[in-house]
């Protein structure tokens, strides 16, 4: 069974002309209905992040003052948004639904999060268009609920996860892997448990020759319960923010390579949408969709069992 989580209708107003591209998640529930990856019946609307479930990463003051609209001006400039009781529902659903996709995974092998990857988010603060950092409380509430114990995060989306590297900074319990530009935003970096950095247009065949040098190994090290996958459009050559030269073919090759390596090895894996700011927006929308597609001819088939 392939699930997949949608929170598309929780939309928030921003100013003419800003560069976050949210419509492209109710264009990609449309495309992938339209193209039959699923009935309409496998893709569901996620209920809110608790204060509770976020309080596991975030802190108290942050949490609140975000709900109650109380952040200072220079603080929503670096988170990128304007505020609106409208981007706390949106932002709640979507830390929703890759809690609810990471546990699907467990049960089914594959589920998809279509949002979530907000991998900018530390512990005190948002930025880049990140409120909250959804995989980090996934993956807190996985472990104190005893679902699992170690999780190895794979993180290809073209700008380094600095939040969750900070938010799991020293806990060797989850594994994170960043494949990313090097001279990209953030530039301040925060280390993980392993950075390949990559040079400016960087395409094809040399960034799929260091994913499976690093993925095989990254598995066979970290020995996770589940494997939470950011798989970012932005490493696309159209991209307006990535800065490298990844094809529509090489972002497939990619993905597939991920979800074929750990269905092969037996993990469960759940995937976040992550970043995508094509030039052309139907350009994002066709890279999402291919993912999705890739996953959902691996759910049908049965997980590995080496581990």
């Amino acid at each position: 069974m392939f699930q997949l989580w949608t929170s598309a209708r929780y939309s928030f107003p921003l100013p003419s002309g800003h560069r976050f591209p949210i419509a492209k998640y109710e264009r990609l529930r449309e495309q992938v209905l339209i193209e039959g990856i699923v009935d309409a019946a496998a893709i569901l609307e996620p209920e809110r992040a608790t204060r509770d479930a976020l309080l596991l990463v975030h802190t108290a003051d942050y949490v609140d003052r975000f709900l109650a609209g109380a952040l200072e001006p220079a603080e929503l400039r670096r988170l990128g948004f304007p505020w609106s009781p409208a981007l706390v529902e949106r932002s709640l659903r979507a830390v929703g639904g890759t809690c609810e996709a990471a546990a699907a995974a467990l049960d089914h092998g594959v589920a998809m999060n279509l949002a979530g990857g907000t991998h900018h988010a530390f512990p005190d603060h948002g930025e880049g268009f990140c409120v909250f950092n959804d995989v980090a409380i996934a993956i807190r509430l996985l472990q104190r609920a005893g679902r699992v114990r170690r999780v190895a995060i794979v993180d290809l989306d073209v700008h380094q996860g600095n939040g969750t590297n900070a938010i799991f900074a020293g806990d060797e319990s989850v594994f994170t892997f960043s494949m990313h530009g090097g001279r990209n935003y953030p530039f301040h970096k925060v280390s993980g448990s392993l950075d390949v950095e990559l040079p400016d247009g960087t395409r094809d065949e040399h960034f799929l020759t260091l994913l499976a040098e690093n993925l095989p190994a990254v598995l066979a090290r970290s020995q996770p319960d589940l494997v939470i996958y950011l798989a970012g459009a932005d490493p696309h050559e159209g991209d307006a923010l990535g800065r490298l030269g990844l094809s529509f073919d090489g972002l497939a090759r990619r993905d597939a390579f991920v979800i074929e390596l750990c269905r092969e090895v037996g993990l469960p894996l759940a995937i976040t949408i992550a970043g995508g700011y094509g030039r052309n927006l139907e350009d994002t929308v066709r890279i999402h969709v291919e993912t999705a597609r890739i996953a959902s001819r691996y759910a049908a088939s049965p997980l590995g069992t080496a581990r």
